[in-house]
């Protein structure tokens, strides 16, 4: 199964900006699942996936920013200096 790239677009988090890839992907069912690859570092993303955009959306308004800030809290990010 594929995804296909939806949007492109960028979070900002304690004025850092960081770029969120969404994509849509059809399962074996036929129903549609949406992702958001969200790139914190050359190695380092965060993945969140749901069933509608919107709810999506509003996953990773939360959760994106308390990633990066548990990861600077331990040390891996460069907000942690």
């Amino acid at each position: 199964m594929f995804r296909k790239l939806i949007e492109t677009t960028t979070i900002e988090v304690d004025g850092r900006v960081y770029v969120a890839h969404y994509f849509e992907q059809k399962t074996a069912r036929g129903a549609r699942r949406y992702s958001c690859e969200i790139v914190l570092d050359a190695g380092d993303r965060i993945i969140l996936d749901d069933d509608t955009m919107t709810s999506l959306e509003a996953k990773v308004a939360r959760l994106a920013p308390a990633t990066v800030y548990s990861r600077a809290l331990a040390g891996r990010g460069s907000e942690a200096a």
